[in-house]
């Protein structure tokens, strides 16, 4: 996102945008890409409900996310562009507030990738994943991206 400081993100998280929503798609790309053609859209309040739940130690990725709103929602699946817009607004509504804080270090893109996205990019959202005793691996020489190394022995279950 671009001009962070002056974007009011707590209330881009309370703008709903007619969601929750459902969309039928008819692309056939995409149905089989995604498993059907049932497509949710969670409102961003919803993302950062869900990233408050993860404890220290443990992590969520954006894909778990939405593979339980499906579920919950009886979709096929969930949108994944608004995803990744919706988890970063949570990132920096929590950052803008003084209290009432969301863990979002703890929300991971696919494969346990960090996210430059949020507050301080992947430099702050390392030294804060480093303190709750997670290992960082960086990959690549130049496109530079960095995981949590076995981030899957410590994903936050969501039931």
């Amino acid at each position: 996102m671009a001009n962070e400081d002056k974007k009011d993100f707590n209330a881009m998280l309370h703008d709903n945008k007619d969601m929750p929503k459902f969309q039928t798609i008819t692309d056939q790309r995409s149905i089989e890409k995604y498993g059907g053609d049932r497509m949710y859209f969670a409102p961003p309040i919803d993302y950062d409900k869900i990233m408050k739940l993860v404890p220290w130690g443990k992590v969520i990725t954006a894909g778990e996310i939405r593979k339980y709103f499906a579920k919950t929602s009886g979709a096929d699946f969930t949108e994944p562009i608004t995803a990744g817009i919706f988890t970063s607004i949570a990132a920096w509504a929590s950052y803008q507030r003084n209290e009432d804080e969301t863990p979002y270090w703890r929300t991971l893109k696919a494969n346990g990738e960090l996210n430059s996205k949020y507050p301080g990019g992947v430099e702050s959202q390392k030294e804060k994943l480093e303190a709750e005793g997670h290992t960082i691996l960086q990959k690549g020489k130049k496109n530079i991206k960095y995981y949590v190394k076995d981030y899957e022995k410590v994903l936050f279950e969501l039931e």
